[in-house]
């Protein structure tokens, strides 16, 4: 035993003792050669995809809440012409009583009243005695459109 401790302290070990641990597994850095590379996060860079991701994302459902706007706007310009249309067939003169699903034709006349008619503006022959407005279709909902 003598001799153990003897060479106990003769041995002198060429690591450095700070340099070494007990518990390698909770080092913040690889402790040898094979040992996994062990980067810290870079809290800056997660940050900034995080926030490039969520740009991207927000800006798309913009465009498209953006096109189901301008969807809409298009749909209510289409309805306000269809009421602007309709209310001068109803203030212009008819002889008849429109049909649902038909086609009828709207004119104006020299005096500035409309007339709706049955006749087409290639059916009136050389001299069309009104001017042309447009080709209309009664609706259902008894609105009228430009066809």
């Amino acid at each position: 035993m003598a001799n153990e401790q003897q060479d106990q302290a003769l041995f002198i070990n060429p690591i450095d003792a700070d340099k070494i641990t007990e518990i390698p597994h909770l080092l913040p850095y690889a402790h040898h050669r094979g040992s996994v590379m062990i980067e810290p996060i870079d809290r800056g860079k997660v940050k900034g995809r995080a926030m490039a991701a969520m740009y991207e994302q927000t800006d798309m459902h913009l465009d498209q809440i953006r096109r189901q706007i301008e969807l809409l706007a298009q749909q209510a310009n289409a309805i306000r012409d269809r009421m602007e249309i309709s209310e001068q067939i109803y203030l212009a003169e008819m002889g008849f009583e429109p049909i649902i699903g038909k086609n009828y034709h709207l004119y104006l006349r020299k005096n500035g009243n409309h007339v709706l008619s049955l006749v087409a503006p290639q059916e009136w022959g050389k001299k069309m005695p009104y001017e042309f407005v447009a080709s209309v279709k009664l609706l259902s909902d008894h609105t009228w459109e430009i066809v």
